[in-house]
């Protein structure tokens, strides 16, 4: 049974409300390709998104690029199982599809977009996606191309609000040059702060609403990971390269979940609640990107607690 809702805010200027926390499906699209986490269970992953839900949590953000339509399917299965009443909001991306031996191409031209999207639209089962964003502004000279795109997606119906990933404030004025643009989702954290300079200064003034991806840094600032636990890391996840999870970050980022513990005792949370509620503390930021692979991940991080 689905519990009494989280707060809500609206991103942006959509007119969505949206709970503080969003389900991060990027660690479901698996493992074989060269931004997977290894291989989670996908009945794992499903009962995850359905607990969520059940906690009140609103919105699920994926990527074609997840495991390359794979976290999109099992998000769709997921979706499928649900009441249309009790249905969150979908957000995914486009701009990164699959290229040779599974590596991650970037293309923002018209043709290749228009293909992702008739992708994620099949896979997903909806008639519309709610927020499409491109998800990398790669290769920059595509931008302009891309962004018309994403316009014309809109105008069609296809998706009902549009936005970006990883823009800095240049490319995010040559966008709203074309059309507005709706939504920002920047890497945010604890030890990824580089957009609080001019990036969340800039979304705020200018009223684009603000989805964080990363708040505990791919797992780093959960409480759960150790020097024992990223040794035994599968040799396809490709935290494994991260320099965050290698010295000499590590021993600094260590120490910083150390901090985290002692103020989640405090609080009766996790680390990792600790962690997500800093980022969702920035006035620019509405939401934040969380990522689960099973259900008591989710219930661990106790969103009611820790984001209600």
């Amino acid at each position: 049974m689905q519990q009494s809702p989280l707060r809500t805010v609206e991103l942006g200027g959509t007119g969505l409300e949206i709970t503080p926390v969003g389900f991060g499906a990027w660690a479901l699209g698996g493992a074989n390709y060269d931004w997977g986490w290894g291989a989670p269970a996908d009945e794992d992953s499903i009962a995850a998104i359905h607990h969520a839900v059940e906690l009140g949590i609103n919105w699920i953000d994926t990527a074609a690029q997840y495991g390359f339509g794979h976290s999109e399917q099992v998000v769709g299965r997921a979706l499928a199982a649900l009441a249309e009443g009790e249905r969150p909001y979908v957000f995914t991306k486009g701009g990164q599809p699959e290229g040779p031996e599974r590596t991650t191409l970037q293309s923002l031209r018209h043709d290749s977009l228009r293909r992702e999207v008739e992708g994620s639209l099949a896979r997903l089962g909806v008639e519309a996606i709610d927020l499409y964003q491109i998800h990398w502004p790669i290769p920059d000279e595509e931008i302009e191309e891309g962004w018309s795109t994403f316009a014309e997606l809109k105008q069609e119906g296809l998706v009902r609000h549009i936005g970006v990933s990883n823009f800095d404030v240049a490319q995010l004025r040559r966008a709203r040059a074309i059309a507005p643009v709706e939504t920002l989702q920047p890497p945010y954290s604890l030890v990824d702060r580089e957009v609080e300079a001019e990036i969340l200064p800039y979304a705020e003034r200018e009223g684009i609403g603000v989805i964080a991806y990363s708040p505990m840094a791919s797992g780093l600032l959960t409480g759960a990971m150790t020097r024992e636990r990223i040794e035994r890391l599968p040799e396809d996840d490709w935290r494994r390269r991260s320099e965050r999870f290698r010295e000499p970050q590590l021993s600094g980022n260590l120490e910083l979940v150390g901090r985290l513990r002692r103020v989640a005792t405090r609080y009766g949370v996790s680390p990792g609640a600790v962690a997500v509620a800093w980022t969702l503390r920035n006035p620019a930021v509405d939401g934040a990107i969380v990522g689960f692979r099973r259900p008591d991940q989710v219930a661990q991080s106790s969103p009611r607690r820790a984001w209600s």
